[in-house]
């Protein structure tokens, strides 16, 4: 069987990216007799000039988005795609605008653990977010997914204390802006192919049918 692996440019307060995550899951359970998946989830910061403490979210999101009534047609319409794959968003529930930087710290974390915790802590991460209204930037409700997620919590509680990896994810971001992600979610399949935003299932089962076609021609080209 076909591998492929994909790295995800997201953010974990960006609603598409939740929705994208929930749809690509729908596209690998599609093709899981054909191929199989890797994801390696990689940083992006949509607010990264939030401070520490985050902001308010219903404030500040109005403001992006042109007004209040644009904000919640935006939330009307992202409630009822996401219902469709299972995901339950709450807009109004969401207080704080988090900094991200600590919750991407953590994604990194867990991504040394395993590919499977750190799938585990980004799925905590959207649905503390954008169905629980908690704060992600707050470093208590991280520790709690760190539990939750099989991580040991004294250790990310001592990590999150200092700097550790800031300068990591930074440089991270930065080289996902070089190639030239300048939204999310960015899907980059074997360091060779790119699709971007929340792609419907069917397309993205398309993609990696494609993608393994085309590995297997090459090999056997090669053979």
């Amino acid at each position: 069987m076909d591998r492929i692996t994909i790295d995800l440019v997201s953010d974990v307060v960006c609603p598409w990216c939740y929705l994208g995550k929930a749809r690509l899951e729908l596209a690998i359970a599609e093709v899981q007799d054909e191929v199989s998946v890797d994801i390696n989830w990689r940083p992006y910061q949509l607010n990264p000039d939030f401070p520490p403490e985050g902001v308010d979210q219903q404030v500040a999101l109005a403001k992006k988005l042109g007004g209040k009534d644009k904000m919640d047609q935006a939330h009307a319409h992202l409630t009822s795609l996401g219902a469709e794959v299972g995901i339950d968003f709450d807009f109004d529930a969401i207080k704080v605008g988090p900094n991200t930087l600590d919750a991407h710290r953590l994604i990194h974390w867990a991504g040394q653990e395993s590919r499977e915790t750190q799938t585990r802590v980004v799925d905590l991460l959207f649905k503390a977010n954008f169905e629980q209204g908690r704060n992600i930037g707050d470093p208590n409700v991280l520790l709690d997914i760190a539990a939750e997620a099989g991580l040991s919590r004294p250790v990310i509680e001592s990590l999150l204390s200092g700097d550790a990896d800031v300068s990591h994810v930074l440089s991270e971001v930065e080289a996902a802006k070089q190639m030239g992600v300048n939204g999310v979610p960015f899907f980059i399949f074997d360091q060779q192919y790119a699709v971007s935003g929340a792609q419907p299932p069917a397309e993205l089962a398309n993609a990696l049918r494609e993608i393994a076609k085309a590995k297997a021609e090459a090999l056997r080209n090669l053979n």
